[in-house]
């Protein structure tokens, strides 16, 4: 495949959303709430997720970047920085399903690492869920390092069960 990685423009948005949602299922936090409290708000997690790019895309459009084979967008990597604090965030990444374990995840971050390095920025971030084994090896493997852990809970405002005095 001939992949070529450019910046996002707005006709890639709904093929962002998608790649999220497939991306994302069961290795999300917005996934996880659900299988816990299961859906709300008239929604459900893929839903709530495919709006995160909708936020990376509001924050800071020049910091996506997608990657196109064939004519079609088969990943991409949102970013963006905070300058005051020299400090890269990555927010997302998604590879098409099909596309997985051809590299492309890795060549995203390295586009978003020269960003930020083209830009001044002195870290860069990105988080992941624990049970997201691709996150886990990846990340390392181009020498980001874990800093710490987080727990996420969650409290179903809905249930009278939960009602505190």
């Amino acid at each position: 495949m001939s992949l070529t990685i450019r910046p996002y423009q707005a006709i890639d948005l709904q093929s962002l959303r998608d790649l999220t949602v497939e991306a994302f299922e069961g290795v999300s936090l917005e996934h996880d709430i659900e299988r816990v409290v299961g859906e709300f708000g008239g929604h459900d997690w893929r839903w709530r997720k495919a709006r995160h790019v909708d936020a990376d895309v509001d924050r800071d459009a020049e910091g996506i970047f997608v990657a196109e084979g064939n004519g079609a967008v088969v990943g991409y990597v949102s970013t963006w920085i905070d300058a005051e604090a020299g400090v890269g965030f990555i927010p997302n990444l998604a590879v098409a399903a099909s596309c997985r374990g051809q590299g492309i995840g890795r060549q995203l971050l390295n586009r978003a690492i020269e960003h930020f390095r083209s830009r001044g920025v002195r870290v860069a971030r990105i988080e992941t869920m624990a049970q997201n084994d691709v996150g886990r090896h990846l990340y390392p493997s181009l020498g980001f390092q874990e800093v710490a852990q987080q727990v996420h809970y969650c409290l179903d405002l809905g249930e009278e069960k939960n009602a505190r005095e």
